[in-house]
């Protein structure tokens, strides 16, 4: 199949090239319009209890939450100062009078509820009720808000909070960041890739894959937002996935066709020959990656579920830019690919250079390699131990953004969750008021709850609301609800609010990765197992990517939960635990790029193997052809998503530092010293399978 995919490639490079110019066009063209579309939501699971009771207050009670939270700070004077008082009405009046607002409600024309007045009585909140449903608006105007009436007025100050609020500076500050990642990273990249290839032709030649990539993404990705929710989020991975991957498959590319041409060969029997070898390799290790990023679809929440449509989508066209694209321009450019030279050393390679020494250094010495090595990963894992999750909340923004500034100021001077209640609905409420009653009572007296409101009638349902004292979406609210649920209740009683949000959410996610954990094994060792013919090597991969993960996380903690090295990746505020779905989310782009170089490194040695060289000899010399290229691509990779860490949002500078840690531990502790040590240990065997299953295995 590759050989005559590189014989239709080098006769049709023109029109292939062509059609592929215009097809990024239009991809880059019509997909920018996605910017205005992504959602920061898509953390609930739609099928939780959770999720029913917000379908209940929408259809059946007509209860919206705030878009917009406006806090009124009378600082030294009392909410009912007649000056404060005066200010306020003000506000509101020219808050009802928005196009925008559909209702507004506040403490001063609620009838001066002490629910909405603060612990010391200066402050006191004002809710603004948008018409607007659509996600894209709805964010336009948290941010015109916030620019409207966020600061000081008459004496006071005014804090803006509320979700369309935090959707804005969330959003904003993620596209901005993107912005000022993407000048330093592309530029940063074409210097190492320079370095590495010795020539600027050939350097060029993985930014147009990877940079064709994203763009062909952003067209995938605004398809996506006309059927369902698509994170804004996305928009980071597929930037580092696209570019970093389409580098790691056109340097494999590239270099395979520098090769080819060093032996003599024409243009097209170097193209034949790269893409039977390294294009094969490409393509192999792409569906990994791709079956990897898939498992994030099993998740419930649309936040993962887009990054795993995204992600599989971003590396499927890095996959199809190396394999006809890039070999279309190689084929037009042949030998002028090393044009521009500026380092001769990029150019030729060594059979048995330094990477073969450092192979042969450790095969001499297996067991005390394998002994560093994990010792060096198990102080790594070791502070795991403090791991605690979250999610993603205000904490995720700069002490200095006024949205986190705004919230804290709510948690500080407001004793309840007023805008945060945990929401029981009964639905067959009608018919069981004193069961109602008395289970009230229960939650009243409940550790953590403020107080609980009256019930509410609307048909056959009922609905009551219960304020409590603890932020939401921590461990301490998901135990509250843990609690409430074992309560003796109604029957059909449904607990809902952003704490059991947060509960249901966490529950899906440790539901749901048993399915996950058994899709990404089964796969990964069946395709190992094609590509390689042995049973022990995909093992052994799966077992090391496991220890790898856990060395990962272990750093993670130490940095993000315990507050080290802020120096290296910035100043974060400290919530004392990790999103979980980032969590998820690095562990599964970490794996998969950790068997994309696991494919790049046995493809090598394989070779050597079936070329009749002893194991020794076959790790060595595959070590020594593929260590430069799999180092380079890890170090590239990890300085796109490195890139990230100058973000001002913790939970995209956690992905960019996790991923990036994880690339660099896997390419050099992991490949260049623990797979060595390993393959010499077990010989022979690295090869073995039943004669009964070889005929599944790849001929290469």
């Amino acid at each position: 199949m590759f050989e005559k995919l590189g014989h239709l490639i080098a006769k049709r490079k023109k029109p292939i090239l062509a059609l592929f110019l215009l097809s990024t066009i239009f991809a880059g063209v019509v997909g920018s319009q996605v910017f205005s579309r992504f959602d920061t939501g898509g953390y609930m699971d739609p099928n939780s209890d959770s999720a029913k009771v917000w379908e209940y207050l929408d259809e059946t009670f007509e209860v919206k939450s705030p878009a917009v939270v406006l806090v009124v700070d009378g600082r030294d004077k009392s909410v009912d100062d007649p000056s404060v008082v005066a200010s306020a009405e003000k506000i509101e009046a020219s808050l009802r009078s928005e196009p925008s607002a559909e209702s507004v409600l506040s403490y001063w024309s609620a009838g001066r509820a002490p629910s909405l007045k603060s612990k010391d009585g200066n402050s006191a909140f004002i809710f603004v009720y948008l018409k607007s449903t659509d996600f894209t608006e709805i964010d336009k105007l948290g941010g015109l808000y916030q620019e409207k009436y966020d600061g000081a007025f008459e004496g006071m100050e005014v804090y803006a909070s509320g979700g369309a609020v935090f959707a804005n500076a969330i959003n904003g500050r993620i596209q901005n960041d993107l912005k000022i990642s993407e000048a330093v990273s592309i530029p940063l990249t074409f210097l190492l890739l320079l370095f590495v290839f010795g020539a600027m032709a050939a350097s060029a030649m993985p930014l147009i894959v990877g940079i064709t990539a994203i763009l062909g993404t952003l067209l995938v990705m605004l398809l996506l937002t006309l059927v369902t929710d698509v994170s804004i989020f996305a928009l980071n991975l597929t930037t580092g996935l696209g570019l970093g991957l389409g580098i790691d498959y056109a340097l494999l590319i590239v270099n395979r066709f520098r090769e080819e041409l060093a032996k003599g060969l024409d243009d097209e029997s170097a193209i034949v020959n790269t893409l039977r070898t390294a294009g094969k390799t490409v393509f192999y290790s792409g569906v990994t990656v791709v079956l990897t990023l898939l498992s994030l679809t099993f998740f419930p929440q649309n936040f993962l579920k887009s990054m795993g449509y995204a992600g599989a989508a971003v590396v499927a066209l890095a996959v199809v830019g190396a394999l006809i694209p890039l070999p279309a321009i190689l084929a037009l450019l042949g030998a002028r690919i090393n044009k521009g030279v500026v380092r001769k050393g990029g150019i030729v390679q060594k059979e048995d250079g330094r990477w073969s020494k450092v192979a042969r250094f450790v095969m001499r010495r297996p067991i005390g390699v394998i002994t560093a090595s994990l010792a060096v990963l198990f102080l790594m894992i070791a502070p795991i131990a403090n791991i605690k999750f979250s999610q993603v909340d205000s904490g995720v923004l700069p002490r200095g953004d006024r949205a986190y500034i705004a919230s804290q100021f709510i948690a500080d001077e407001f004793p309840g969750q007023e805008s945060n209640p945990v929401e029981i609905v009964f639905p067959n409420g009608a018919s069981q008021t004193s069961e109602i009653n008395a289970f009230l009572s229960q939650v009243s007296a409940t550790q953590g709850i403020s107080r609980v409101g009256q019930l509410e009638l609307v048909g056959e349902s009922a609905r009551a609301v219960a304020i409590h004292s603890m932020q939401p979406r921590t461990s301490e609210g998901e135990a509250l609800i843990k609690e409430l649920r074992n309560l003796s209740a109604p029957d059909g009683t449904l607990i809902g609010g952003a704490a059991a949000d947060y509960a249901d959410t966490q529950n899906a996610i440790s539901s749901t990765l048993p399915a996950v954990l058994g899709w990404i094994i089964i796969t990964v060792l069946l395709l190992l197992f094609a590509f390689t013919g042995s049973v022990l090597l995909p093992i052994k991969a799966l077992i090391l990517n496991f220890i790898s993960l856990a060395a990962t996380m272990g750093v993670l903690t130490w940095v993000f939960i315990d507050g080290n090295l802020k120096f290296l990746v910035g100043d974060f505020i400290e919530t004392g635990s990790l999103d979980t779905n980032t969590m998820v989310l690095i562990a599964v782009v970490a794996f998969g790029l950790s068997m994309d170089y696991e494919v790049f490194l046995l493809s090598r040695i394989k070779e050597e193997h079936d070329a009749g060289n002893s194991n020794v000899d076959s790790v060595a010399m595959g070590l020594q052809k593929s260590a430069r290229i799999i180092t380079a691509a890890a170090f590239i990779l990890a300085v796109v998503f490195a890139a990230f860490v100058i973000s001002g949002v913790t939970s995209i500078k956690m992905m960019g530092f996790g991923v990036a840690f994880a690339i660099l531990l896997d390419a050099t502790l992991i490949r260049a010293f623990l797979v060595p040590a390993l393959m010499r240990l077990f010989g022979d065997w690295n090869w073995w399978a039943p004669r009964s299953l070889k005929r599944f295995q790849i001929n290469h």
